[in-house]
């Protein structure tokens, strides 16, 4: 019997009427559910976004691998006060959600856009960050009909990077940026990555070189950034006053030792350079395990100035009065001098009393003898004066080419130092073995 005879079949049968009526709406329904009236894209997004699958994929393996096609690095700036990495990440992921697959035939699209919040999404970590924020590049990501799902983040981290500034300001290292998606256990998410692409890598006084993928074991990737320092600004500002204010001392040697021109300049200098010391203060780079030496550099450059100026005071004085130990000397040639005075005043008063006693004669002969004696101080004033002046002259010369001689010495090694001498850092002590 037909469906259509069965509708036409005698009424007075109630009970298979009801049955029948009852059956046909429950294939009638079916039917409906089976076969969606809403095709649209829109419609495939609000039926996946009312799954709220908002958990991690999980199958048998709790490992859920992401795939990172393509890494953007770029570095923002170089805090070397702080030994801080400031970059930015910018990752493409896909990966495989199983829940959000669909039958095309009952959905005749390919892909559908979804909102970020109601579907879950894998975090990525820096592991040596300071700081560290992932957000994501649009409020919207792609699914695909077999269940790939393709999404954009950006990450901006400040890493702790304690960059080798022993070579200051000729310093390069290298930096890592531990990236890693969260796991433990065994259980979590797992990277891989394919390209990395470094842009715009000039900020301020660093340069960077190159960047790279490494890794130290499966489940520790990072990116190797190679710094460089660009050394125009830092030499001009530091180094280069440093050299020209010992080289202005070197030259000062040209003045005389008397008068005090020498000393005032000499002064001048000292007080100069620890003022610019003052000033750079805020500018020179911090402290790690490997100080920067352009430090200990102003250390003996002001070292340096301080024993010449002190040396020239002393030659100063040895020109003057022709001793090293001018304290005690001073006072016992102020005494003679004094003395001398005094000696030479009587025999001025009883000259001139003579004068009256004496005849023409006896007057001639004490005048020329007062004249005789008088030359005779002088000329051995003049002799005393031309050899203290001589032996300070001689000294002179003599500290001014040991001066000359050691100050080049130390520029040219001090030069090699920085340039050549590496020394190192461990770059990795933020990971370790966690045994609990």
């Amino acid at each position: 019997m037909t469906l259509l005879e069965m509708l036409t079949f005698p009424i007075h049968n109630g009970k298979k009427a009801i049955f029948l009526l009852s059956l046909l709406t429950v294939v009638l329904g079916f039917g409906l559910s089976a076969t969606p009236s809403c095709k649209s894209r829109r419609c495939l997004a609000q039926k996946l976004i009312n799954k709220e699958y908002v958990s991690q994929p999980q199958e048998d393996n709790c490992t859920k691998s992401i795939f990172v096609p393509f890494l953007e690095y770029q570095t923002l700036s170089v805090d070397t006060k702080n030994l801080r990495l400031i970059t930015r990440l910018q990752a493409a992921m896909v990966w495989i959600d199983p829940e959000l697959t669909w039958n095309t035939s009952d959905y005749p699209v390919d892909e559908v856009i979804l909102p970020v919040k109601n579907i879950w999404t894998p975090e990525i970590h820096v592991t040596n960050g300071i700081v560290a924020t992932m957000q994501h590049s649009s409020r919207d990501l792609l699914v695909y009909s077999n269940g790939t799902v393709k999404h954009t983040v950006i990450i901006n981290a400040e890493v702790n990077c304690e960059v080798n500034l022993f070579n200051y300001p000729f310093a390069a290292d290298e930096c890592p940026v531990a990236i890693q998606a969260w796991s433990t256990d065994g259980c979590g998410t797992k990277l891989a990555f394919r390209h990395l692409k470094m842009v715009d890598g000039a900020h301020g006084d660093w340069q960077t070189d190159y960047v790279n993928f490494q890794k130290k074991r499966d489940d520790r990737n990072y990116i190797m950034v190679s710094l460089r320092i660009k050394p125009a600004n830092p030499f001009i500002t530091l180094l280069l006053p440093s050299m020209l204010i010992i080289l202005a001392d070197m030259v000062s040697f040209a003045l005389p030792l008397t008068g005090g021109e020498r000393n005032s300049f000499k002064v001048t200098l000292v007080l100069s350079f620890t003022m610019f010391l003052n000033i750079l203060n805020d500018q020179l780079p911090g402290d790690s395990s490997c100080s920067p030496i352009i430090r200990t550099h102003f250390c003996i450059c002001l070292i340096i100035l301080v024993v010449s100026m002190l040396v020239s005071l002393v030659l100063t004085r040895v020109a003057q009065d022709g001793g090293l130990i001018f304290c005690c000397c001073s006072k016992r040639t102020g005494t003679k001098n004094t003395r001398r005075r005094e000696e030479e005043q009587s025999e001025e008063v009883k000259a001139d009393i003579s004068v009256v006693q004496l005849d023409a004669s006896g007057e001639s002969t004490q005048l020329l003898r007062k004249v005789v004696k008088f030359l005779e101080a002088l000329d051995a004033k003049d002799e005393e004066n031309e050899k203290s002046q001589w032996i300070a002259n001689l000294l002179d010369k003599i500290f001014f080419w040991i001066y000359f001689i050691l100050g080049t010495v130390y520029f040219c090694t001090m030069t090699t130092v920085m340039v050549k001498y590496r020394c190192k850092v461990d770059h990795f002590d933020f990971w370790y073995d966690q045994n609990y």
